[in-house]
């Protein structure tokens, strides 16, 4: 006999946990040149915008209004291209993208570069206070270890 399962109740399996670090995954930075990275990266981006139902066009006019200079759609579909070789992104462009797409996912990959990770602001603070409470544990270890020694000379 099959189990009836409530569509209310929800399933204490299928929690994930909240995405703290900024950035893609491996599958979609995939491997190679770094150019060939980044293109991949500013692809996924344009995709990403596209499903949220922003088309290039309107990204490249947000573009052009964020960095006070022309930027067309071609530039936008070079910059993706892994292909295109004599056409990269600009580092102004870039940040300009990640403004006028919302897609924050492309600021973890330069820090994910040298093994670092991007974070949310909200979770700064809360990193700090678990690195002074872990220094607090050690100094109060440390202190006992003093303590015992003191009182075994006695």
């Amino acid at each position: 006999m099959a189990r009836y399962r409530d569509p209310l109740t929800k399933d204490l399996f299928s929690w994930q946990p909240p995405k703290v670090g900024v950035g893609y995954s491996e599958d979609v930075i995939g491997r190679g040149r770094l150019d060939n990275k980044i293109a991949r990266l500013i692809a996924q981006a344009l995709r990403d915008a596209r499903d949220d139902g922003q088309s290039r066009a309107d990204i490249a006019r947000a573009l052009s209004a964020y960095l006070g200079r022309s930027v067309s759609e071609a530039m936008l579909n070079k910059w993706s291209s892994e292909g295109s070789e004599e056409h990269r992104i600009p580092l102004d462009a870039f940040i300009g993208l990640v403004h006028a797409t919302g897609a924050r996912d492309l600021l973890g990959f330069v820090p994910g570069e040298f093994g670092l990770t991007v974070i949310e602001n909200q979770y700064a603070e809360l990193i700090e206070e678990r690195l002074l409470d872990d220094h607090i544990e050690e100094m109060q270890a440390r202190k006992q270890v003093l303590s015992a020694r003191r009182k075994s000379r006695r």
